[in-house]
């Protein structure tokens, strides 16, 4: 489905970072590692602050796009093909994990999110955006399903080995390409890894 997706000769979710990412970089610690990078935006945006980034998303399609875009832009990423329902980051080596619209199915957050905190050095930061159970309704995007929407309770409780800095839900004017576009009720997490 992604690949499909992605397929589309312009960057669907577009070239821009994240908001919230871009409000937040000041928090962040090299490396980086990106859950579900897609076309590459928020990767490329942070190598251009001079963050190393690991981008990983389970279309080569979207990838190579990644690719395409850091090298139009001068920088450097590191992308990985994986599946996130069986990728296994390197423990202890991140100093971030950035998770931007990464919705995924329980089953496979609650094998993932542990090894997420496991691979985070103390006091890595992880940072995530995610649309809310309240999205459901609208059509600014996000997954029709509410197991992979969130709460902030659902947030807090799977990465228990962290402690939040920031969590909110909040209303949002959402502007990242025709998938993502218009008022939207996204969840809004920062926490520390526990030293």
């Amino acid at each position: 489905m992604w690949n499909q997706r992605y397929a589309d000769n312009n960057y669907i979710y577009g070239t821009e970072p994240n908001s919230f990412l871009a409000e937040h970089t000041d928090i962040l610690l090299n490396p980086v590692l990106s859950l579900a990078e897609g076309e590459g935006r928020n990767a490329v945006f942070l190598a251009s602050l001079g963050f190393s980034v690991h981008g990983v998303d389970g279309s080569e399609v979207g990838l190579t796009k990644a690719q395409r875009l850091a090298h139009s832009k001068g920088v450097e990423i590191q992308t990985e093909v994986a599946d996130l329902g069986l990728f296994e980051p390197l423990a202890n080596h991140y100093g971030s994990v950035i998770s931007i619209s990464a919705h995924l199915p329980s089953v496979i957050r609650n094998r993932l999110y542990p090894l997420v905190e496991q691979c985070l050095k103390p006091n890595g930061i992880i940072l995530l955006e995610a649309y809310s159970e309240n999205q459901i309704t609208r059509d600014t995007g996000g997954p029709k399903d509410l197991d992979m929407l969130m709460i902030c309770a659902k947030v807090e409780q799977e990465f228990p080995n962290c402690e939040p800095i920031l969590m909110r839900e909040l209303e949002r004017e959402v502007c990242e390409g025709k998938y993502h576009t218009g008022m939207a009720s996204v969840i809004q997490f920062i926490a520390k890894k526990k030293a």
